[in-house]
């Protein structure tokens, strides 16, 4: 089987969703519409949104959960410096009263959308870093490893100190499970 490399999955950034460092949150969700659109409609489709510096390159990234969030300032104040799901360990009837307690999403859809169009995403984008990196060159099982322990859903793809594109954890998913659906689990056959 051929070695398969980052460049062979990474999805270009030009092909990628994007908005400028002073766009809002409802124009980034826009973009992300025009992009999936515009995509390979058999891949998987979208789940972030990078936000570029003036010089037109990566600084930042919005996933669908920071998108969420941002809608909900009093989240700050409930996770503080808690990134890593704390929370998680928890029990519905408790995730629920703080809910409740906290007034948490209590108002309509609309007043939402208009809070969309007032956060811009440079107030709760999070800032990409060198441990989000891997060069194009680099191979499947380096992805997967740097994927792994990062805990990253995606990462930037360097040729030359430059970003070039994203390597997504779905498409490197598909490429090692679809190397692997021709096999039968019988390893031990008798002729």
């Amino acid at each position: 089987m051929k070695e398969i490399i980052v460049k062979d999955l990474m999805v270009p950034l030009d092909e990628y969703a994007s908005v400028p460092l002073d766009a809002t949150l409802a124009e980034a969700i826009q973009a992300l519409e025009r992009a999936q659109q515009a995509f390979d409609h058999t891949k998987y489709r979208h789940r972030a949104i990078l936000v570029l510096d003036a010089a037109g390159q990566p600084v930042g990234k919005i996933s669908q959960i920071d998108a969420l969030k941002a809608l909900e300032p009093k989240y700050k104040e409930i996770q503080g410096k808690d990134t890593k799901g704390t929370f998680r360990h928890f029990s519905r009837m408790f995730l629920n009263s703080m809910l409740e307690h906290h007034g948490l999403f209590d108002g309509s859809l609309d007043d939402l959308r208009k809070k969309a169009a007032m956060i811009h995403v440079s107030e709760f984008m999070h800032a990409l870093s060198a441990d989000e990196c891997l060069a194009e060159n680099a191979t499947l099982d380096e992805a997967i490893h740097t994927l792994i322990m990062g805990h990253q859903q995606s990462l930037l793809v360097i040729r030359n100190k430059e970003i070039v594109g994203i390597l997504r954890l779905t498409d490197v998913f598909s490429a090692v499970f679809q190397s692997l659906s021709g096999f039968s689990g019988n390893v031990n056959q008798d002729a």
